[in-house]
C-alpha cells in the first residue's frame, strides 16, 4: 500500500492508521529527514526479525531506532555492546509517527543490497520494497544526505561522522 502523507503537516488520522498497524507487527517504508527508511515496532520481535530478513542482516547486528527526544529512550534497547543508535529526525512524519506509537521505531535506510545511493522518492521504494514491506508512505521526495554521528561512549562526546543534524549541543 502506498499512503501519501503531508511532509509539512501530517495528516493525523492516516498516522494513527500507520501506528496502528506498526502496533500490529507492520513493517513500513517512510521518508526521515536524511533518506527513506524501512521501520517496525521496536517491541514486535516478529516485525524486527522480517527487518533483519529484509535487508538480510545478520540478527546479532542492532539496528538504530529512531525517537521523538533523547528523553523516551528504552533501557531494553542497548544492544549486546551496551550500544544503541538513537535518531531524532527533523522529519514531521518520523516525530508524529514516533509519538502517535508511543515508543521509538525500529530504522533503518531503504536500500538494497549493495546499493550505492538511496532511493529518493516513494514510488521507487514502492517499487523496490512492496513485495517485502505492509505500507509505504509517500511523504515527498527525500534528497539523501548523511545524518551526524556522535558518539557518547567515552568521557568526552566525539563527532564520528559530520552530516546532517547539529552537533554542538553534545560538545563542551
Amino acid at each position: 500500500m502506498l499512503l501519501q502523507i503531508n511532509p509539512q503537516n501530517p495528516q493525523p488520522r492516516l498516522i494513527a492508521q500507520v501506528a496502528a498497524q506498526l502496533r500490529k507487527g507492520a513493517v513500513i517504508c517512510y521518508p526521515t529527514d536524511t533518506v527513506y527508511g524501512i521501520g517496525c515496532d521496536i517491541f514486535n520481535q516478529k516485525a524486527v526479525k522480517r527487518v533483519h530478513q529484509i535487508k538480510r542482516r545478520p540478527a546479532e547486528k542492532p539496528f538504530s531506532f529512531m525517537c521523538a527526544s533523547f528523553r523516551d529512550v528504552p533501557k531494553i534497547m542497548t544492544s549486546r555492546q551496551k550500544t544503541v543508535g538513537i535518531r531524532v529526525p527533523d522529519n514531521n512524519i518520523c516525530r508524529e509517527l514516533v509519538a502517535a506509537l508511543g515508543n521509538p521505531i525500529l530504522t533503518t535506510s531503504a536500500t538494497l543490497e549493495n546499493d550505492e545511493l538511496p532511493m529518493t522518492e516513494a514510488y521507487d521504494v514502492a517499487e523496490a520494497f512492496a513485495c517485502h514491506v505492509d505500507c509505504v508512505i509517500d511523504g515527498g521526495p527525500v534528497y539523501p544526505e548523511p545524518s551526524t554521528i556522535i558518539s557518547l561512549v567515552g568521557d568526552q562526546p566525539e563527532v564520528l561522522r559530520h552530516g546532517k543534524g547539529r552537533a554542538d549541543a553534545f560538545l563542551f
